[in-house]
């Protein structure tokens, strides 16, 4: 089959740019073809790979209808992946991508990474148009999928939910990484991400600074760099902010910024030397985490905020949850984790048996599967791994 993946796309930095390349890197891998229409905002030029075949300005409105007649003109696409999320089109709300579709004479799977619980009326009109003129649409939670029928009134016989995938990071021994990375004898809290407002990032430093004084071998690292679109507007003012409240704190010497994209390699690295990953969002409605799957992918223990995907990842004793954004409650659980080695282990091996399956070799089967039940759908496919939300 011949996919078009409708989305951000690298060199780009953001959560559906990874997703992008990694969903198209996993669909080659099942021994299918995939072109890329990325959508570019205007404050960076990007240096697309040979793969973009179209570059759809994301405020420029005549570029929606003019991509679909691209689309469709185009006899090496079969099929389009649609990734969805309000900010990365133009309009309000992202509603420029609705000429695009009513354009399209293609069928389109709509992958939802944002679902909320409680929109605005023009918010849902948006993501129910999408719902309306898909072919299939993909949830990665079944708490997502239950809001697109309930509250979209999406055709719940087109919906599949699908996990978010994980790269296939090679397991490591936490000693010699920690070694590696002159962190021997530490116990290691981390959290890592595009930093931004939202990603609740100054409670997961109140809530270490609880803990500091009574485990001193005890460090926080924050992995990741400020989001560039971020710096293009503010600069490196929050991050600055996140340093001042450290300073203010007495923890310079024990929160650890890694400020670097990190590639898949890297990543894993951090995740394997880490003894617990602290998941602070604040905003209970956040419906997708990649970088929680990727900390269930390398079977972490994980301490979170109960969000909407935590509560659903973790539940039966995968993680644990807080009820609500306390940092003291936070800082009871990491206690709980850095003194019983048995309750770190019992969640360890509990998120990685979660985690195992979203390998993203196993979810690009998924994709596939989907895609030829939409273009074949006389042939019956088995739908491995994946599950139906009817």
């Amino acid at each position: 089959m011949n996919f078009l993946n409708v989305g951000t796309y690298p060199p780009k930095q953001c959560g559906i740019a990874t997703f992008s390349m990694d969903l198209r890197n996993s669909l080659l891998y099942n021994g299918h073809n995939v072109a890329v229409l990325a959508v570019s905002d205007n404050v960076y030029d990007y240096d697309y790979p040979p793969e973009v075949l179209y570059n759809l300005r994301q405020d420029q409105l005549i570029g929606y209808s003019q991509a679909a007649a691209y689309i469709n003109s185009n006899p090496r696409i079969d099929i389009i992946v649609l990734q969805h999320e309000y900010g990365i089109f133009g309009g309000s709300d992202g509603d420029y991508i609705i000429d695009l579709v009513r354009g399209l004479r293609k069928p389109y799977i709509l992958v939802c990474h944002t679902v909320l619980p409680r929109p605005s009326s023009h918010q849902k009109n948006v993501l129910s148009l999408l719902c309306y003129y898909a072919s299939g649409i993909v949830a990665m939670t079944r708490h997502s999928a239950r809001l697109l029928t309930d509250l979209y009134e999406a055709p719940g016989e087109l919906i599949k939910v699908i996990a978010h995938g994980v790269p296939n990071f090679k397991k490591q021994d936490a000693r010699i990484l920690k070694r590696k990375y002159r962190l021997e004898g530490l116990d290691i809290i981390s959290t890592f991400g595009l930093i931004g407002p939202g990603k609740g990032l100054e409670l997961g430093i109140q809530a270490f600074s609880r803990i500091a004084p009574d485990f001193p071998k005890a460090r926080y690292l924050i992995l990741g760099q400020t989001h560039p679109m971020l710096v293009k507007t503010q600069g490196e003012k929050y991050r600055h902010m996140l340093e001042k409240l450290v300073k203010k704190l007495g923890l310079q010497d024990k929160v650890i910024f890694v400020n670097k994209f990190l590639d898949d390699e890297e990543l894993g690295q951090y995740l394997y030397l880490t003894d617990v990953y602290l998941s602070p969002y604040p905003n209970r409605d956040q419906a997708v985490s990649g970088t929680m799957a990727f900390a269930l992918g390398c079977g972490r223990a994980i301490v979170s905020t109960p969000y909407a995907y935590a509560r659903e990842m973790l539940a039966n004793g995968t993680g644990l949850l807080s009820k609500g954004t306390d940092p003291e409650e936070l800082a009871q659980l990491l206690r709980q984790v850095l003194s019983d080695r048995t309750l770190k282990m019992r969640l360890q091996d509990k998120a990685a048996r979660l985690g195992k399956s979203w390998t993203w070799s196993n979810i690009g089967k998924q994709y596939v599967s989907l895609a030829r039940s939409i273009l074949m759908p006389e042939a019956s496919v088995s739908e491995e791994g994946s599950i139906s939300y009817a």
